[in-house]
């Protein structure tokens, strides 16, 4: 068997970090977990990828934003038709800024 890659001080470390309670079996649990997690972090550094191009996404992406267009709002009095309280043509909130 291999020597674990991970040790229950760092499982210990990480908890703590993390503000976590983990029972004994639980410490073993994640250790054992992360462990493997490492092992295959490994086991993909022996890929060879030399001849596969960097990349940020793994699909390609394009931009879903619209062009800004003007358009005609609606009109004041739909939109504040039901405000609790306004004030002309604007909304009346309770004043929130301390003194």
């Amino acid at each position: 068997m291999t020597e674990p890659k991970i040790t229950l001080k760092e499982v210990e470390q990480v908890a703590r970090l993390a503000r976590l309670e983990l029972s004994g079996e639980e410490k073993e649990r994640m250790r054992a977990q992360l462990d493997r997690i490492l092992a295959y972090i490994d086991k993909l550094k022996e890929l060879d990828i030399s001849d596969v191009e960097p990349t940020s996404h793994a699909i390609p992406i394009t931009n879903v934003m619209r062009e800004d267009e003007l358009k005609p709002s609606f009109p004041i009095e739909a939109m504040l038709a039901n405000a609790p309280e306004r004030d002309a043509d604007f909304f009346r909130v309770p004043k929130i800024i301390e003194e």
